[in-house]
């Protein structure tokens, strides 16, 4: 009972969290004002269109006729936006909870794919149901699942091939390792949930390109896995075998559905004349790719200044969340209110998780130099931050901000969740030490759920006291 229950009270606690007051503020919050009209343009047109001057402030109260057919630039693939507009076009473009409900639903159907990886790594209920709860409880991702932005949804498409990849894990890493040949191991061709995982990623990729990291990363992480599988199985060429036989076979399980499911996104820019760029040659896929090269140019030259902005070196440090809205309030009845939606994580939760990922790569890494076996458990959350983290490094003159975090939060929170597993102790473990790290836990957890209770309303705009918002910023440059 308890399998099915505790997964059911996390996603809905997440739900709840996530839902209510979900049309609050009702305004165009941070680069609303680009993705929700950019969806409801692909809801009417097909392809993102040109919107004329007071669209927001016509659009707030449901006018859309702002909206022109000349095709606008925009840098961002289409998935992401067509899910936004599927909940405006159920209840409505001048309904502002229509604009992110639907991102509520991919951000709580993440916790759930959070519990259900924990749950495959751990093989543990009361693991699973401590990963859910401490993504379902952070603030980053309560507030990346209120504000129609991509990011959300681009972390649930990663963390879905993740879980696609390691029930392929599950099913083929067996049938490496009871390989009975001396020399090559078998080439698996049968491999439905790598191919599931093509299309997750791909679906990842057409919200944002970073999901390419995702894809690549995992890439290399299957080939990986399988390589160690066969120096266990005593397969006497396991690299080559790895990398020369089944390496191409994963290569074409993988990428292929990916780029399928990349261009299935592009179908209303192709299938419509108006898009930008759409005519600039007889060739839609010409066409398309041309369009693609003015993307990435405008994503390598992105360097113009944001309040705030926070380059990829302050994120673990949590130097500059984002105020993604702010509100002049009288509800109060004093002088002194504000209301803010920022994104500041549970400072513990991010802290912790920083650390906790520390840990594994140290443990990581001693078991390697130790020759030591290590939990390949351990891998995956530091592959995971490795694709979400590492390469926004490489390009520190962009214009980027500490909400892309919100992909590194379930990574985090899996590191997190594997430190406090050792934390509370093994069953070879005495008793007396087993009790002790379980109440170090219980304690860290009730803290934990503490400090969100703390920190929601300036997670949902509500209206405080200055003074209160105040005690919240624990770094100057929180403000």
């Amino acid at each position: 009972m308890i399998r099915w229950l505790a997964p059911l009270v996390i996603t809905a606690l997440a739900a709840v969290l996530r839902l209510a007051n979900l049309a609050h503020p009702h305004t165009l919050a941070f680069d609303e004002t680009y993705y929700v009209k950019d969806a409801w343009s692909l809801w009417t047109l097909g392809y993102e269109g040109t919107w004329g001057d007071g669209a927001n402030e016509q659009f707030l109260t449901g006018d859309t006729t702002a909206l022109t057919e000349t095709g606008s630039f925009v840098v961002h693939p289409p998935l992401g936006k067509w899910i936004i507009a599927l909940g405006m076009g159920l209840f409505g473009a001048g309904n502002s909870a229509a604009w992110r409900v639907m991102v509520a639903l991919v951000g709580t159907a993440t916790v759930l794919l959070v519990y259900l990886v924990a749950k495959e790594l751990t093989r543990s209920v009361v693991a699973a149901s401590v990963a859910g709860l401490l993504l379902a409880i952070d603030g980053l991702s309560i507030v990346m699942s209120r504000i129609g932005l991509l990011d959300g949804i681009l972390t649930f498409f990663i963390l879905l091939g993740l879980l696609f990849v390691l029930l392929d894990r599950r099913r083929s890493i067996p049938l490496v390792e009871n390989s009975e040949s001396a020399l090559w191991g078998p080439v698996i061709w049968r491999r439905p949930w790598l191919i599931a995982a093509g299309v997750a990623l791909g679906a990842a990729t057409a919200v944002k390109w970073s999901g390419l990291y995702a894809l690549a990363g995992f890439g290399i992480y299957l080939v990986v896995t399988d390589a160690l599988a066969r120096r266990r199985a005593g397969i006497a060429f396991w690299p080559m075998d790895a990398a020369a036989r089944q390496g191409p076979v994963t290569f074409l399980l993988l990428v292929p559905a990916a780029a399928l499911t990349y261009l299935a996104s592009w179908t209303g820019w192709l299938l419509t004349a108006g898009g930008y760029d759409r005519q600039s040659d007889a060739n839609p896929f010409t066409a398309l790719w041309k369009y693609h090269e003015a993307i990435y140019a405008f994503h390598v030259g992105l360097n113009s200044g944001h309040p705030y902005a926070s380059p990829a070196w302050q994120w673990p440090f949590l130097i500059r969340p984002t105020a993604v809205w702010t509100g002049d309030d009288q509800s109060c009845g004093t002088d002194h209110c504000i209301s803010v939606i920022s994104t500041v994580p549970n400072p513990l939760i991010w802290y912790a998780g920083v650390a906790a990922a520390a840990y594994l790569l140290y443990r990581f890494v001693r078991g390697l130099i130790e020759r030591r076996p290590m939990p390949w458990t351990y891998g995956v959350p530091l592959v995971g931050l490795a694709i979400t983290y590492v390469p926004w490094l490489l390009y520190p003159e962009r214009t980027i901000f500490q909400f892309y975090t919100v992909v590194m939060m379930p990574f985090l929170v899996l590191a997190l969740t594997l430190a406090l597993r050792d934390m509370g102790g093994r069953r070879e473990d005495p008793l007396h030490r087993r009790q002790a790290g379980e109440r170090t836990v219980m304690v860290f957890l009730v803290v934990v759920v503490l400090v969100s209770a703390f920190y929601y309303p300036v997670w949902t705009g509500m209206s405080v006291p200055y003074e209160f918002w105040l005690v919240h910023n624990w770094l100057p440059t929180w403000v």
